[in-house]
């Protein structure tokens, strides 16, 4: 039998990394990151952390967001925005972006946020949780498919019409 010195040993260690709410103090750094996301889908990001701000925080939020943060700051988050099925009465959750930064994707950051999406959501007394992927993105069709998200082809034409 070899013995191994201990010392001649090095484990690397993960990253420890807090998945939570969204504070204030936070707003800065989530708008840089919403940022980067637009910028990756080839958009420009019109926000300002003054309107995440009212969003998050303001007397009718409308959305949640969660952070993934590790002693380098905030390396990923989620934003949550409720749905209602009038037909079932049911609630749900879709989860409307999910963003983890360069240099910390696939060490299971997002699968974090999204567990803790899932957390949100049955709190919220939601029956399901919703994402969409750009038809093109397989990567992210992968991982949501790894995560146990059923794909559910859109039918019927969606419209919009601006109010102001």
């Amino acid at each position: 039998m070899v013995e191994i010195d201990d010392s001649e040993i090095s484990l690397i260690r993960p990253p420890v990394i807090n998945i939570r709410a969204a504070k204030p103090r936070d707003l800065p750094e989530l708008s840089e990151m919403i940022t980067l996301l637009a910028k990756h889908h080839g958009d420009a990001a019109a926000s300002t952390p003054e309107q995440l701000e009212r969003d998050l925080f303001g007397p009718v939020p409308w959305i949640s967001a969660l952070v993934a943060e590790s002693d380098e700051g905030l390396i990923g988050y989620a934003i949550l925005v409720p749905l209602y099925r009038a037909q079932d009465g049911a609630r749900g959750m879709d989860l409307h972006h999910l963003f983890v930064r360069d240099g910390h994707r696939g060490h299971g950051v997002g699968q974090h946020l999204v567990n803790r999406a899932r957390d949100m959501a049955r709190g919220a007394g939601c029956g399901y949780l919703s994402v969409s992927a750009a038809t093109g993105n397989v990567q992210a069709h992968r991982f949501y498919e790894n995560l146990d998200f059923v794909p559910r082809p859109v039918t019927g034409m969606r419209y919009m019409q601006a109010l102001a």
